[in-house]
């Protein structure tokens, strides 16, 4: 039990900083008409450069977190999977991306794999340390390194991180998200709103 509650904290800690920095956003933001986030180049799981342009020719629905998390990215990732299939035809226009914001530990093949087990329609992200923080700095992800206990005779770390699901129309424009826990008759319903336009 005492293991489960610095797991529960954490969470709960990453989904309020996550909340607060939209609202935040929301009130500096230019307009609604304006892409999300900066320019980015990162690598996709198929190994192929990615841009913002993945995120401007179809609705997206994106994902942060890391390969060692031991249950709010796994089960996330698990959900987003099924709220898609469930969509069917309907949500055949949506893409899924899976950021890290691990890019130490997180590789290419490593986020292949790590996907790959979940989904095949979601697509992971990482690159260079530096151009992942400037990524995530853009797109107002909370994101830091936290020691384990364990960590602090081999340098184990976990990760805090925003746990919601950024949803952006065709345009990039941000739409809104998924918390973690959502319902999932609210999180389909958000998707299918975001797929329709």
């Amino acid at each position: 039990m005492r293991k489960a509650l610095p797991v529960f904290l954490i969470a709960l800690v990453a989904v309020v900083v996550g909340a607060l920095t939209f609202n935040l956003w929301r009130d500096r933001s230019k307009g609604d008409d304006a892409p999300f986030g900066e320019p980015f180049q990162l690598v996709a799981t198929n190994g192929q450069p990615i841009t913002e342009a993945a995120f401007r020719s179809h609705p997206s629905a994106v994902f942060f977190g890391f390969t060692h998390c031991p249950d709010v990215c796994p089960t996330t990732l698990f959900e987003l999977d099924g709220w898609l299939k469930q969509l069917g035809p309907e949500g055949e226009a949506v893409r899924a991306y899976f950021v890290t914001v691990d890019p130490q530990r997180d590789d290419v093949e490593t986020m292949k794999s790590y996907v790959g087990n979940v989904s095949d329609r979601i697509i992971g992200i990482t690159g260079e340390p530096d151009k992942v923080a400037a990524m995530l700095k853009s797109y107002h992800v909370y994101a830091r390194k936290v020691p384990t206990k364990e960590g602090n005779e081999n340098g184990d770390y976990t990760m805090d991180h925003t746990a919601s699901i950024f949803l952006l129309d065709a345009k990039g424009r941000f739409r809104g998200t998924i918390a973690y826990g959502e319902k999932p008759d609210t999180a389909i319903a958000k998707l299918k709103k975001l797929a329709e336009g």
